[in-house]
Protein backbone atom coordinates (compact mmCIF):
# COMPACT_ATOMS: atom_id res chain seq x y z
CA UNK A 1 0.00 0.00 0.00
CA UNK A 2 1.15 3.72 -1.33
CA UNK A 3 0.49 6.06 0.89
CA UNK A 4 0.65 9.93 0.18
CA UNK A 5 1.60 12.83 2.31
CA UNK A 6 1.46 16.55 1.28
CA UNK A 7 3.49 18.82 3.45
CA UNK A 8 4.18 22.60 3.44
CA UNK A 9 6.93 24.89 4.57
CA UNK A 10 5.46 27.10 6.91
CA UNK A 11 7.15 29.62 8.94
CA UNK A 12 8.53 27.81 12.29
CA UNK A 13 5.48 28.22 15.36
CA UNK A 14 7.92 29.50 17.74
CA UNK A 15 8.75 32.53 15.35
CA UNK A 16 6.76 35.96 16.50
CA UNK A 17 5.37 36.32 12.73
CA UNK A 18 5.87 40.15 11.74
CA UNK A 19 3.86 42.44 9.22
CA UNK A 20 5.54 43.73 6.53
CA UNK A 21 5.90 47.96 7.15
CA UNK A 22 3.53 48.04 3.72
CA UNK A 23 1.13 45.66 4.96
CA UNK A 24 1.08 43.44 1.81
CA UNK A 25 1.73 40.24 4.06
CA UNK A 26 3.86 38.39 6.55
CA UNK A 27 7.78 39.16 6.50
CA UNK A 28 9.46 35.97 6.01
CA UNK A 29 12.88 37.34 5.02
CA UNK A 30 15.67 36.24 7.47
CA UNK A 31 13.10 34.35 9.41
CA UNK A 32 13.25 30.76 10.01
CA UNK A 33 10.88 28.03 8.14
CA UNK A 34 9.87 24.75 8.89
CA UNK A 35 7.48 21.90 8.01
CA UNK A 36 3.37 22.94 9.20
CA UNK A 37 3.39 21.06 11.91
CA UNK A 38 0.03 19.33 11.65
CA UNK A 39 2.06 17.80 8.59
CA UNK A 40 4.70 16.67 10.53
CA UNK A 41 2.23 14.26 12.12
CA UNK A 42 0.83 12.98 9.59
CA UNK A 43 4.21 11.82 7.88
CA UNK A 44 4.73 10.20 11.64
CA UNK A 45 1.61 8.34 11.24
CA UNK A 46 2.32 7.31 7.31
CA UNK A 47 5.84 6.49 8.61
CA UNK A 48 4.26 4.11 11.73
CA UNK A 49 1.76 2.57 9.43
CA UNK A 50 5.02 1.40 6.98
CA UNK A 51 7.20 0.07 9.98
CA UNK A 52 4.53 -1.69 11.27
CA UNK A 53 4.28 -3.71 7.71
CA UNK A 54 1.20 -2.01 6.85
CA UNK A 55 2.39 0.27 3.85
CA UNK A 56 5.13 -0.30 1.47
CA UNK A 57 5.91 3.23 0.58
CA UNK A 58 5.75 6.79 1.99
CA UNK A 59 5.42 9.57 -0.56
CA UNK A 60 6.02 12.94 0.59
CA UNK A 61 4.76 15.74 -1.63
CA UNK A 62 5.02 19.53 -1.50
CA UNK A 63 3.82 22.91 -3.55
CA UNK A 64 5.56 25.97 -3.34
CA UNK A 65 9.09 27.69 -3.72
CA UNK A 66 12.61 25.26 -4.59
CA UNK A 67 13.12 26.08 -0.62
CA UNK A 68 10.71 23.57 -0.21
CA UNK A 69 12.99 20.85 -0.79
CA UNK A 70 13.98 21.38 2.45
CA UNK A 71 10.85 20.33 4.50
CA UNK A 72 11.13 17.34 1.60
CA UNK A 73 14.16 16.37 3.49
CA UNK A 74 12.81 16.78 6.49
CA UNK A 75 9.91 14.58 5.79
CA UNK A 76 12.15 11.90 4.24
CA UNK A 77 14.73 12.13 7.46
CA UNK A 78 11.30 11.27 9.70
CA UNK A 79 10.60 8.12 7.32
CA UNK A 80 9.16 9.50 3.38
CA UNK A 81 10.51 6.83 1.02
CA UNK A 82 10.94 9.50 -1.41
CA UNK A 83 9.87 13.59 -2.44
CA UNK A 84 8.34 15.22 -4.81
CA UNK A 85 8.26 18.99 -5.20
CA UNK A 86 5.83 20.58 -7.55
CA UNK A 87 8.30 23.99 -8.05
CA UNK A 88 5.93 27.17 -8.31
CA UNK A 89 6.22 30.55 -7.38
CA UNK A 90 2.80 31.72 -7.03
CA UNK A 91 1.48 31.89 -4.32
CA UNK A 92 -0.45 28.62 -3.88
CA UNK A 93 -4.83 28.29 -2.54
CA UNK A 94 -6.21 25.24 -0.81
CA UNK A 95 -8.40 24.45 -4.41
CA UNK A 96 -4.46 24.83 -6.64
CA UNK A 97 -2.83 22.74 -4.02
CA UNK A 98 -5.91 20.44 -4.09
CA UNK A 99 -5.61 20.28 -7.55
CA UNK A 100 -2.07 19.77 -7.97
CA UNK A 101 -2.70 16.84 -5.41
CA UNK A 102 -5.05 15.26 -7.53
CA UNK A 103 -3.10 15.22 -10.47
CA UNK A 104 -0.19 13.19 -8.31
CA UNK A 105 -2.66 10.53 -7.19
CA UNK A 106 -3.71 10.25 -10.26
CA UNK A 107 -0.38 9.60 -11.57
CA UNK A 108 0.82 7.83 -8.45
CA UNK A 109 -2.18 5.92 -7.67
CA UNK A 110 -1.74 5.85 -3.66
CA UNK A 111 -4.18 3.86 -1.14
CA UNK A 112 -4.29 6.53 1.43
CA UNK A 113 -3.83 10.33 1.43
CA UNK A 114 -3.00 11.53 5.22
CA UNK A 115 -2.67 15.05 5.37
CA UNK A 116 -2.48 17.95 8.18
CA UNK A 117 -5.93 19.50 9.08
CA UNK A 118 -4.69 22.46 8.44
CA UNK A 119 -1.57 24.72 8.02
CA UNK A 120 -0.58 27.54 10.38
CA UNK A 121 -0.02 30.16 8.35
CA UNK A 122 -3.68 30.74 7.13
CA UNK A 123 -5.67 28.32 9.10
CA UNK A 124 -7.57 27.02 6.32
CA UNK A 125 -8.53 23.93 6.82
CA UNK A 126 -9.31 22.89 3.53
CA UNK A 127 -7.49 21.08 1.29
CA UNK A 128 -8.20 17.88 2.58
CA UNK A 129 -11.66 18.35 1.96
CA UNK A 130 -11.20 19.40 -1.65
CA UNK A 131 -9.06 16.70 -2.58
CA UNK A 132 -11.58 14.45 -1.40
CA UNK A 133 -14.32 15.99 -3.48
CA UNK A 134 -12.14 16.05 -6.43
CA UNK A 135 -11.00 12.67 -5.86
CA UNK A 136 -14.71 11.26 -4.95
CA UNK A 137 -12.83 9.17 -2.28
CA UNK A 138 -14.10 8.86 1.41
CA UNK A 139 -12.61 11.15 3.91
CA UNK A 140 -12.37 11.22 7.92
CA UNK A 141 -11.21 14.91 8.99
CA UNK A 142 -9.40 15.76 12.72
CA UNK A 143 -7.77 11.85 13.25
CA UNK A 144 -7.28 11.35 16.70
CA UNK A 145 -6.28 7.63 15.83
CA UNK A 146 -6.15 6.23 12.90
CA UNK A 147 -6.30 1.39 12.17
CA UNK A 148 -5.99 0.33 8.80
CA UNK A 149 -7.23 -3.48 7.88
CA UNK A 150 -8.91 -5.48 5.73
CA UNK A 151 -8.66 -2.88 2.71
CA UNK A 152 -10.50 -0.28 5.66
CA UNK A 153 -9.34 2.14 7.57
CA UNK A 154 -11.02 3.23 10.58
CA UNK A 155 -10.48 6.52 12.21
CA UNK A 156 -11.73 7.87 15.23
CA UNK A 157 -12.00 11.68 15.07
CA UNK A 158 -12.72 14.18 17.76
CA UNK A 159 -16.06 15.85 17.42
CA UNK A 160 -17.70 18.55 19.89
CA UNK A 161 -19.37 15.73 21.90
CA UNK A 162 -16.80 13.23 22.00
CA UNK A 163 -15.23 11.05 19.82
CA UNK A 164 -16.70 9.51 16.19
CA UNK A 165 -15.75 6.42 14.77
CA UNK A 166 -15.81 5.88 10.86
CA UNK A 167 -14.96 3.12 8.39
CA UNK A 168 -13.56 4.24 5.33
CA UNK A 169 -12.79 2.07 2.08
CA UNK A 170 -9.64 2.54 0.99
CA UNK A 171 -8.62 4.54 -1.33
CA UNK A 172 -9.10 7.40 1.34
CA UNK A 173 -8.17 10.86 2.64
CA UNK A 174 -7.08 11.39 6.34
CA UNK A 175 -6.48 14.79 7.71
CA UNK A 176 -4.62 14.73 11.19
CA UNK A 177 -5.13 16.47 14.69
CA UNK A 178 -2.91 17.54 17.08
CA UNK A 179 -3.47 13.74 19.56
CA UNK A 180 -2.89 11.51 17.09
CA UNK A 181 0.78 11.09 17.46
CA UNK A 182 3.85 12.57 18.84
CA UNK A 183 6.19 13.06 15.99
CA UNK A 184 9.97 11.41 16.77
CA UNK A 185 12.94 13.76 16.92
CA UNK A 186 15.11 13.45 13.79
CA UNK A 187 18.58 12.16 14.25
CA UNK A 188 21.49 13.10 12.35
CA UNK A 189 22.31 9.87 10.51
CA UNK A 190 18.72 9.76 9.28
CA UNK A 191 19.55 13.34 7.99
CA UNK A 192 22.48 12.10 6.03
CA UNK A 193 20.36 9.16 4.55
CA UNK A 194 17.33 11.87 3.54
CA UNK A 195 19.99 13.16 1.20
CA UNK A 196 20.65 10.38 -0.72
CA UNK A 197 16.74 9.61 -1.25
CA UNK A 198 15.36 10.64 -4.51
CA UNK A 199 13.82 13.98 -4.84
CA UNK A 200 11.56 14.72 -7.89
CA UNK A 201 10.76 18.07 -9.23
CA UNK A 202 7.42 18.88 -11.39
CA UNK A 203 6.27 21.92 -12.70
CA UNK A 204 2.15 22.71 -12.25
CA UNK A 205 2.27 22.81 -16.20
CA UNK A 206 3.43 19.21 -16.24
CA UNK A 207 0.45 17.84 -14.41
CA UNK A 208 -1.84 20.41 -16.51
CA UNK A 209 -3.18 22.63 -13.56
CA UNK A 210 -3.49 26.33 -13.62
CA UNK A 211 -2.53 27.66 -10.04
CA UNK A 212 -3.43 31.28 -10.58
CA UNK A 213 -4.50 33.25 -7.54
CA UNK A 214 -8.56 33.43 -7.71
CA UNK A 215 -8.18 35.25 -4.37
CA UNK A 216 -6.36 38.51 -3.56
CA UNK A 217 -4.87 39.67 -0.38
CA UNK A 218 -6.11 43.31 0.43
CA UNK A 219 -4.36 44.32 3.31
CA UNK A 220 -2.67 42.34 6.27
CA UNK A 221 -2.54 43.73 9.69
CA UNK A 222 -1.68 42.83 13.20
CA UNK A 223 -4.60 42.10 15.68
CA UNK A 224 -5.34 45.42 18.01
CA UNK A 225 -3.37 45.41 21.20
CA UNK A 226 -5.67 44.81 24.06
CA UNK A 227 -5.64 46.88 26.94
CA UNK A 228 -5.08 45.89 30.64
CA UNK A 229 -8.07 44.91 32.75
CA UNK A 230 -8.92 47.26 35.98
CA UNK A 231 -10.81 46.26 38.63
CA UNK A 232 -13.92 48.06 39.94
CA UNK A 233 -14.71 48.69 43.52
CA UNK A 234 -18.36 47.58 43.67
CA UNK A 235 -21.33 46.11 40.99
CA UNK A 236 -23.18 49.49 40.97
CA UNK A 237 -18.83 51.08 38.87
CA UNK A 238 -18.96 47.61 36.91
CA UNK A 239 -22.33 48.13 35.51
CA UNK A 240 -21.59 51.71 34.81
CA UNK A 241 -18.41 51.08 32.82
CA UNK A 242 -19.99 48.49 30.51
CA UNK A 243 -22.87 50.82 29.90
CA UNK A 244 -20.67 54.22 29.11
CA UNK A 245 -17.47 53.16 28.56
CA UNK A 246 -17.47 49.62 26.87
CA UNK A 247 -21.26 49.74 25.49
CA UNK A 248 -21.92 46.47 25.52
CA UNK A 249 -25.54 46.83 27.87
Amino acid sequence: MKILVPVKRVVDYNVKVRVKSDNTGVDIANVKMSMNPFDEIAIEEATRLKETGVATEVVAVSCGVLQCQETLRTAMAIGADRGILVETDVELQPLAVAKLLKALADKEQPSLIILGKQAIDDDCNQTGQMLAALLGWPQATFASKVVVADGKVSVTREVDGGLETLSLTLPAIITTDLRLNEPRYVTLPNIMKAKKKTLDNVKPAELGVDVASRVKTIKVTEPSKRSAGIIVPDVATLVAKLKNEAKVI
